[in-house]
Order: structure tokens, then sequence, then C-alpha cells
């Protein structure tokens, strides 16, 4: 069984990183999609622990300091996947990279800017979606068939319940768009019809910005997909994690140790 993890950080200041790296090494998944990193120093304890306890990070900091999403793998990874995903138009806010598994799995984590009502954010999100897009467009049929994709995407469907008001047609187009492509939403796989939230705005109001889709060659080999509200529920971060399973076989595993308890040890960063 192979077992993979999103989670919005939420921007971890150095304390909270410390809480939230002890969650994170207690859970079991193999790979962890880490969304809303950021240049501040809970990000750097976050990945300078999993690189010492022997995880691959993939993880490409922002010139500008944006918000992005690294990618912390026990599972040896193959190839990062870099030049497939070259062109998004904000390159932190991806990770890819394929894994030694059995069918050949391939992950790419994604954090789609959140915006406001400002003509410069939504055409930030628009311009990042859109390349985003282009990029999946362009993966060969074979590797986006064995792609899963997961993190925060700042978006809901349009089947979302509530519907809320405010979302435009290109938000709503980014999981239209990820499914035309054959893509499964593993939730909706595995539990049809049933609405749930992933973050909770200030009034109370409930949104599914957090997802897993897996690709066509891999839709038979879900398992269970779930949202985890402990991470809300005790103040790690706003978001709930996701996790994902998945009967394909690791074929190989780095010698890691308890992130937790690292201090030093040999690192392996791939970006």
């Amino acid at each position: 069984m192979f077992s993979i993890l999103t989670v919005n950080i939420g921007a971890a200041s150095r304390e909270r990183a410390e809480v939230m790296l002890r969650w994170l090494a207690a859970r079991p998944e193999d790979v962890f999609i880490l969304t809303e990193t950021s240049a501040g120093a809970g990000t750097t304890y976050l990945l300078d622990k999993f690189r010492q306890a022997g995880f691959a990070v993939v993880h490409t900091p922002d010139a500008t300091g944006d918000r992005g999403t690294a990618l912390v793998s026990r599972v040896s990874v193959t190839d990062t996947l870099s030049g497939h995903f070259a062109g998004v138009s904000i390159p932190g806010r991806v990770a890819s990279a394929l894994l030694a598994t059995e069918p050949a799995v391939a992950v790419l984590g994604v954090y789609v800017p959140s915006r406001d009502r400002s003509v410069e954010k939504t055409e930030k999100k628009q311009a990042f979606i859109d390349s985003l897009l282009a990029r999946l467009d362009a993966l060969p049929d074979e590797l986006r068939e064995r792609l899963v994709l997961g993190g925060d995407y700042n978006v809901i469907a349009r089947t979302h319940q509530p519907l809320h008001p405010g979302f435009l047609a290109f938000e709503f187009g980014l999981l239209e768009a990820i499914e035309a492509h054959g893509f499964v939403d593993a939730h909706e796989r595995c539990s049809p019809g049933e609405q749930v939230y992933s973050w909770i705005g200030r009034t109370g109001d409930g949104y599914r910005y957090d997802y897993f889709h897996v690709g066509q060659a891999l839709g038979a080999h879900i398992m269970g997909c779930a949202y985890l509200q402990e991470t809300r529920e005790q103040r790690l971060t706003d978001h709930a994690a996701v996790t994902l399973q998945l009967d394909v076989t690791v074929q190989s595993r780095l010698e890691t140790s308890d992130p937790a308890d690292t201090t030093e040890a040999d690192a392996m960063t791939l970006f």
C-alpha cells in the first residue's frame, strides 16, 4: 500500500512548525504535500528537519518570497519532473516527483493562489491556473494517466453545497478541466455525494479547497481517501489534511529516521 497526505501549513511560524513536525512525524504516509510554505523560519525548520532525517525534499523557494509547495517523500524519487512543469507561472507553487513504485506513480503538489476582489490578485490566480492546465495538457498521456495531483486548489466545484457566491468561471473551470482529462476525484470515488469541507471561514461556512485527483491508470488503485479535521481542531493549521491510499507497490524506500528527533543526518535535497 502506498499513501500520501496533503496539508496546508499556513506559513507556519517557527513555534507552530515544531508542533506540526511532531504531528507529521507520527503519520504513516509515504509522501507529504505541504502547501502554503513560506520564506519564514517555520518552513525552513520543517524542511531542514525532514532533510536531516533522510527524506527526499522537493521545493523551489520563490525569489520574491511568495508562498509555495513542498513535497517530502520517504519513497525514493527517480525524477523531479521539473521540465514538465517549468512553464507554470509561479514555479514555487508546484512540486513534482516520479516515485519508485510499481506502477510508477508521479506526484504533483500544487498551491493555487488565493485572491480577493482586486484585479491584480485575480489576474495572478487566473494566470497560474491557465499555466498549470497548459502543462497538464502538454504531459505525455502515459505520464498524465499515472499522475496523482493534490494540494490546496483554492476553488470549489459548481456542485459544492453551499454554492458560495463570488467564484469566477475560471475557478470552476480548474476542477472541470482536471476531470475532463480523465482524473478521478479520489474523495468522490470513495464517498460519492458526500460534501466535505477542508477550510471553515470566519462566518462558519465550509469550503472544500483541498483535493486529491488521480490519473486514469490509477483510478482502480484507489483504496481510501479521508479528510482529517484534527489539524484544524488541534490548531496546527486552519485546513483539514487529506489522505489518499493507493494499491501500488513501493519498490524503494529511503533510510529515514524520526524527523522530530534528528539533529544531523545526510540530506537529500532535489530542488
